[in-house]
């Protein structure tokens, strides 16, 4: 019989698992996708202008695995006019050795915000300057939130500047971050984030650049995470250009979307410019080499990922946890 596990479900399942424990998983996913363990086919796309939202279908398998994983996720940006969130979508687990379908997470988007956010903490692990002065947060949604909560387990730091374009969504997210611990300065503009803080996150569906090259201070380190679209951009592509090195968890999808794709159509890097986040985890001399280094990740998101934590979940459920058992 097929399983359907709800949201609160799944968030309480989630509080069963450490923290660390989901950032190691996305870790030897990458590692795994980055050694050709991992099929992953094209990423299926459907885009929306009226209202403007995406909808991404992401599908694969790790060679010899027990399961594999159809993930649909969809950002509609202006739902929160509407009172609805932005984010919503489902992950269906099946047998790799039988097809059957195993359980239906249906997340609403939450497992794509947790493992991404997990993402995050992996690149900062090898790529972010060991001492932080302050972090810069680009979106003061939900990612933007969790972006901070996953960092903490690889960097220390309190201080964050988090940029926005609604002074209302900036107080809701410094009065709530405030209360986990950190301190919060908001901006609504780009170039305080820049010139202050030396580990940026973006998280915003921006379809032009937030951050222009010349606004970069030596020794940051970038990830863009927003673009995830052909349509969407974070970073002026001269920012890619001047990066000492430029990481992307996969180099066949980085052709073809995200901060790189669009550098790359500018003509200001080369497809030989990149490396794999997975090449990195697995070669100490692709990890960040000095505090004066500047980096950028380019995540447009792997499938791998959503295997993983589908995974995680899957197996904490079937471990015969109390939670289980009549919660």
């Amino acid at each position: 019989m097929v399983e359907i596990i709800e949201l609160n479900q799944i968030k309480k399942v989630l509080k069963e698992i450490d923290v660390s424990q989901v950032i190691q998983a996305i870790e030897e996913g990458f590692v795994a996708y980055s050694q050709g363990k991992v099929v992953v086919p094209p990423i299926g796309e459907m885009i929306f202008k009226n209202p403007p939202g995406d909808v991404h279908i992401k599908y694969g398998y790790i060679i010899d695995d027990d399961y594999y994983v159809i993930k649909i996720a969809s950002g509609f940006y202006e739902n929160p006019k509407i009172g609805f969130p932005s984010g919503n979508g489902l992950m269906l687990l099946f047998s790799q050795k039988t097809g059957e379908l195993i359980c239906i997470l249906v997340d609403e988007g939450f497992l794509t915000n947790v493992r991404t956010a997990a993402a995050g903490a992996v690149v900062a692990k090898y790529l972010a300057p060991k001492k932080i002065h302050k972090v810069g947060i680009f979106g003061a949604g939900v990612q933007g939130r969790m972006q901070l909560e996953y960092l903490k387990y690889v960097r220390d730091f309190s201080e964050v500047i988090v940029w926005g374009i609604n002074e209302d969504e900036l107080k809701k997210y410094k009065d709530e971050m405030e209360k986990k611990g950190f301190r919060i300065k908001t901006t609504l503009e780009a170039e305080e984030v820049a010139s202050r803080c030396n580990l940026i996150v973006t998280c915003t569906p921006s379809t032009r650049p937030l951050l222009q090259a010349h606004q970069i201070q030596e020794g940051t380190h970038i990830t863009a995470i927003g673009s995830d679209t052909p349509q969407k951009q974070e970073l002026d592509p001269e920012i890619l250009r001047k990066a000492e090195r430029i990481v992307v968890d996969s180099r066949s999808q980085a052709l073809q979307r995200g901060e790189c794709f669009k550098a790359l159509e500018a003509g200001v890097i080369r497809e030989s410019d990149m490396v794999e986040l997975g090449e990195v985890i697995s070669n100490s001399s692709l990890w960040r080499q000095s505090e004066e280094e500047f980096t950028v990740a380019d995540l447009t998101g792997v499938a791998v990922q959503d295997i993983q934590i589908s995974k995680a979940v899957w197996k904490t459920i079937t471990s015969g946890t109390t939670l289980w058992q009549g919660e």
